[in-house]
């Protein structure tokens, strides 16, 4: 059964001969367009500097599609009519010429179109593209922009960027993409949070000892060098993506899931953080950096020698203990760490409940492990709840830990879409449920800032990790000095 269709729209991405558009955009509008949800009129304009004709990206992109769309879904004359919807745009965001030919292009179609402007670029030309877009009268009330992070590298560049796009569109047209909130596992969280009345009531310090959030990836940095050691862990995953993530474990119910008020709980979350200091600062936070190792038993470089920069501090890991000041969450730690270089690609959310208050089987064999909801959202999406069981046979009670799982493969039998696919409807849809909105995004550098403070002035290097490894050792003391330990995915 096919996804409902959207209505009829041009999708104008800057940078579309780039990494992110041929990576995951195309392949995400490729899918959309083979499930029917494109109508047919909707049209894809990229625009680069690379001199092609529509022919010439049509040719371009038919060669990368094989690369990121599985083989199975890649269908001979659903490639092809996907390819027509393709056009090309030679554009130097300087010269007057290209723009006139754009809105020569996107004017076709009269006015009263949904219209999408996707800046897959550097965040520096986002207020750029957006002032030349009013210049040549190609904003309307039906107009969307998709802006990508990182949005800025502090609070003043995020200000600063905020206000530049501001000042052409309206805070409702503007779309702050995580493509971490579009994945569906993060989604049904809240569905499982508020659609299942068991838990509601367990949902606080009363039953739940901890949170973990931990985002690991295998790769190092890649073709990313450049940009990454002018950003880092802290400003790359965790002032975006994990503090997205916390917000929808720690919010408050909304009255219902609508266009703000699943954004006002979150914000109220990122407002409750309890800041960290520079006294603290080396207590509660870990940064660390990878060096030469093992990953899947083949010999990689380390960071430094992956980026070209031997001195180079930048952190490559980063684990926290953060508190939400609030009668709800009131002495629960949350524990996120993410990485590169590490011994898994992994995402997922464990929700650590408090153990039992009495022992009631004193004499049994076993453990009687503390019970856990575990939300995988990558690779294998799902959700495990770990419980404790007798372990069936005669001649006493043997504990054992099992689980109850939930495959989404497997449950719904069906593909899950990827996260841009969602997201991508979601903008032509103009539902910016799951996008940031720019008081989000402020506040989660206001609170990200200090931490970077505290590591400049302490002038530390980061500690360093082999690649293929859990991280850093200091961030194992950082969990097992509360009691606690890391859940590396074992099966109970």
């Amino acid at each position: 059964m096919g996804s409902p269709t959207v209505a009829p729209c041009d999708v104008v991405v800057f940078g579309g001969t780039g990494d992110l558009a041929v990576r995951k955009l195309l392949p995400a509008l490729y899918q959309r367009h083979r499930d029917g949800q494109l109508a047919q009129d909707t049209r894809i304009l990229a625009c680069s500097r690379a001199g092609l004709d529509d022919a010439g990206y049509r040719d371009k992109i038919a060669g990368e599609l094989p690369r990121f769309v599985p083989t199975d879904d890649l269908e001979p004359e659903a490639a092809e009519r996907f390819l027509r919807r393709l056009e090309h745009v030679t554009l130097d965001l300087d010269e007057a010429e290209g723009w006139t030919v754009l809105a020569d292009r996107i004017q076709r179609t009269g006015p009263g179109r949904v219209r999408v402007y996707y800046l897959a670029c550097a965040p520096g030309l986002f207020g750029t593209i957006s002032a030349r877009l009013a210049e040549h009268g190609l904003i309307d009330d039906r107009s969307r922009v998709v802006l990508e992070k990182p949005i800025g590298h502090d609070l003043a560049s995020a200000r600063e960027i905020n206000n530049a796009v501001g000042a052409v569109f309206e805070e409702s047209q503007i779309f702050r993409i995580d493509h971490y909130l579009g994945k569906e596992t993060v989604q049904n969280l809240l569905v499982t949070r508020f659609a299942n009345s068991f838990l509601e009531p367990l949902w606080s310090s009363t039953a739940i000892d901890h949170v973990q959030i931990t985002v690991a990836e295998s790769l190092g940095v890649g073709t990313r060098g450049d940009y990454y050691d002018g950003s880092g862990a802290l400003r790359d995953m965790v002032q975006n993506h994990l503090l997205q993530l916390l917000c929808l474990v720690a919010m408050e119910p909304p009255t219902q899931v609508d266009r703000e008020s699943v954004r006002d709980e979150k914000l109220k979350v990122l407002n409750a953080l309890r800041p960290v200091t520079e006294e603290d600062a080396h207590r509660v936070t870990v940064a660390g950096q990878y060096s030469a190792g093992l990953v899947d038993g083949a010999a990689v470089p380390s960071y430094a020698a992956d980026c070209g920069r031997p001195e180079t501090r930048t952190e490559t890991f980063v684990a926290l203990k953060v508190e939400v000041q609030n009668w709800r969450w009131a002495g629960v730690p949350f524990y996120l760490r993410t990485g590169k270089r590490m011994d898994r690609r992994s995402s997922e959310i464990v929700i650590q409940f408090k153990p039992v208050p009495h022992p009631m089987f004193p004499g049994a064999e076993g453990t009687n492990e503390p019970n856990r909801l575990v939300i995988r959202l990558q690779p294998d999406e799902g959700m495990q709840l770990h419980l404790t069981a007798k372990e069936p046979g005669p001649g006493g009670i043997r504990l054992r830990p099992v689980s109850l799982d939930l495959d989404y493969a497997h449950a719904f039998r069906r593909r899950s879409p990827e996260a841009y696919e969602r997201l991508l409807m979601d903008v032509v849809r103009g539902n910016p449920t799951l996008f940031m909105r720019r008081d989000e995004v402020e506040a989660a550098w206001a609170w990200v800032e200090p931490v970077l403070a505290a590591w400049q002035s302490a002038g530390k290097p980061s500690h360093r990790y082999p690649a293929g490894t859990p991280g850093p050792f200091a961030a194992t003391t950082l969990i097992e000095r509360d009691g606690r330990s890391w859940y590396e995915g074992n099966t109970p």
